[in-house]
């Protein structure tokens, strides 16, 4: 590793960026492509602090490695951080990632003593489980299993039909109920595991960025009021590697109180419809396999299938 060049990652990394994760993608086959405004999106978090919490290996001008931490805008009693990060698959078996691992732990100490030290600091890695090699890193550095997600997948080319209960009303995206859609998101996910309200900057940064679709994000009220949202997101790195047009759900919730009346799913079906007409070939989502609303069978009722499963892995630091 002495012939590489490691320093925090810059904004202006965001092509190296790219390059990397889509080297790793050409392996790991997780579904993840990238163009450099993807990456750049990333890496100009409001809550990544590269300076102190990121590092990246460069042999020359190729991103060998890298790792950065994301900590969270509000925390109570545990303080869940994030450690993003991969190894060029030319590069790997070489003790990068591990360094990489111990680098990121020691930076979510960092950051955690700066943001929220009363809480209780808990480092999690979030990964496709089929990533060779992954579990076996992380294990040897005490991380443990602590939940598993699913990646789930709904065809378009044929759907039931659905319709919006009586007195409720669906409406797109707009920038004047873009605060609604915030505020039900917040809301809904208050009793989600690890979830915590998103400011508006980060909002901003991971919702209504240059991979918003607001054709396919839909509002749901009642009387007036937004009950329900739905916001969907399109990578277009991922259709150019593939060929296939996917409405990613990124965000599904519907407040508490309206829960198991089947406004979820009629705001499901109505998006699912838009996508279809609007030239999709398959909408996506991710869920908490363990999500205690019962978010997966909900999911699993109205089309989707599971395909790829996550494991959260954590440690605590």
């Amino acid at each position: 590793m002495h012939d590489l060049t490691w320093r925090p990652l810059r904004p202006e990394d965001a092509q190296a960026s790219a390059d990397l994760l889509n080297a790793m993608e050409t392996v790991d086959e997780i579904g993840e492509n990238y163009t450099a405004e993807d990456t750049l999106q990333e890496l100009v978090d409001p809550y990544a602090d590269l300076e102190r919490a990121s590092l990246a290996a460069f042999d020359g001008d190729v991103m060998a490695g890298y790792m950065k931490i994301r900590f969270k805008p509000s925390a109570e009693e545990i303080h869940r951080v994030f450690l993003d990060g991969g190894v060029h698959p030319a590069y790997r078996r070489r003790g990068i990632g591990g360094a990489l691992v111990d680098a990121g732990v020691a930076a979510a100490k960092v950051v955690h003593a700066l943001h929220h030290p009363a809480a209780k600091l808990v480092v999690d890695v979030n990964r496709p489980e089929r990533i060779a090699g992954l579990a076996e890193l992380v294990r040897s550095r005490g991380f443990v299993p602590v939940r598993y997600f699913q990646r789930m997948e709904h065809s378009l080319s044929e759907l039931d039909a659905s319709a919006i209960p009586d007195g409720f009303t669906v409406e797109p995206w707009s920038e004047r109920n873009d605060e609604d859609f915030r505020a039900v998101r917040n809301a809904a996910y208050r009793d989600y595991w690890g979830a915590v309200p998103m400011p508006v900057e980060l909002w901003r940064n991971k919702i209504t960025n240059q991979t918003f679709q607001p054709e396919t994000s839909f509002l749901l009220r009642e009387a007036g009021a937004a009950v329900g949202m739905l916001v969907t997101m399109w990578w277009e790195a991922d259709t150019e590697a593939t060929g296939v047009r996917d409405a990613h759900f990124m965000a599904i919730g519907t407040l508490r109180e309206y829960r198991r009346r089947g406004v979820a799913s009629a705001l499901m079906g109505h998006a699912l419809r838009a996508a279809a007409e609007q030239g999709y070939d398959r909408a996506s989502l991710n869920v908490d396999s363990a999500d205690p609303a019962g978010a997966f069978g909900v999911f699993e009722k109205a089309g989707f299938v599971p395909t790829m499963r996550y494991v959260r892995w954590a440690l605590e630091a």
